[in-house]
């Protein structure tokens, strides 16, 4: 029987199939943080388009109770256990599935399990970022020696700067960079690491938007192809930022060009984390969560 995995985060939602092996079927974007009370929920608007993409994809994909598993992060354990307990009898009821809220130590867990590897033993830093948080694991050779949950991610960055999705940024890359080095002023990392990899569909993204990747000589997994140095990110987010404009990135991406809405704001956080940890070489790397979810599974 074929099964359907689904990360379901703060502002994008990606369906996967798997029997063999594990396939991106879609992704679409839904930017739950706005109009979001943690008392009274997701807006309407949003908990319609929410409802409206599950019974299309039920419909599609003939999801089942049995052969369908949604794993639910971001910003959806911030909301009240009323409206957690809402939405778990509403996907039950109108859509026989059920909605998987999971803890951040979950979170990391799965995280952890998708990045498993002796890395050549390297010193990693994992960075998985979403809308409202930023999840980091520590590997040395092939073991997690350290976990990190930041409450930050894209979306305080939209919100605080307004400009940075206007046709070509309005916003510099230094100041948003000042931003979270301010709101990361308590966080300690190491400082020998090998490399860091930034997952959540980075190497699609940065192979789109022609950064400067070379190939990756640190360790060999078959699924991490690329490396970047730190120099070369700078100078591919500020070519995002300030000569390709909003409408040449959503062209990028038809299927889903509301991703591109958080490119610019969510290559900053990564960044800081990079500079702070002295980090030389980056790993883009397009593995999450369900990659864990599988992997636990064998």
């Amino acid at each position: 029987m074929k099964k359907y995995y689904i990360d379901l985060g703060s502002s994008t939602i990606k369906v996967y199939q798997f029997e063999q092996n594990l396939t991106l079927l879609e992704e679409h974007s839904i930017y739950f943080k706005n109009g979001f009370d943690k008392e009274k929920g997701i807006s309407s608007l949003n908990l319609k388009e929410l409802c409206e993409y599950f019974s299309y994809l039920k419909m599609k994909y003939q999801f089942l109770y049995e052969n369908t598993y949604i794993y639910v992060t971001g910003i959806f354990r911030e909301l009240c256990d009323e409206r957690k307990v809402e939405l778990v009898k509403l996907f039950n009821d109108q859509l026989d599935l059920h909605f998987n809220i999971i803890s951040h130590g979950i979170e990391n867990y799965y995280l952890a399990r998708a990045m498993e590897n002796d890395y050549n033993d390297k010193k990693v830093l994992i960075i998985n970022m979403g809308g409202k948080t930023t999840e980091l694991v520590t590997y040395v050779g092939s073991k997690v020696t350290e976990t990190k949950n930041l409450m930050v991610g894209v979306a305080d960055l939209l919100n605080q700067f307004e400009q940075v999705n206007d046709p070509k940024s309005g916003n510099k890359v230094e100041e948003m960079d000042q931003f979270v080095q301010e709101k990361l002023s308590d966080i300690k990392l190491d400082q020998d690491y090998d490399c860091a990899i930034f997952t959540g569909g980075e190497e699609r993204f940065e192979l789109l938007t022609d950064f400067s990747l070379v190939p990756n000589t640190l360790f060999n997994d078959g699924i991490h192809n690329y490396m970047i140095s730190l120099e070369n990110y700078i100078k591919g987010t500020e070519h995002v930022f300030y000569e390709m404009t909003m409408e040449d990135l959503y062209r990028l991406m038809p299927q889903n060009p509301k991703w591109m809405d958080g490119a610019r704001a969510g290559a900053i956080i990564p960044l800081t984390l990079f500079k702070k940890a002295n980090i030389e070489w980056i790993i883009p790397s397009d593995l999450n969560l369900i990659h864990g979810v599988i992997n636990d599974l064998k």
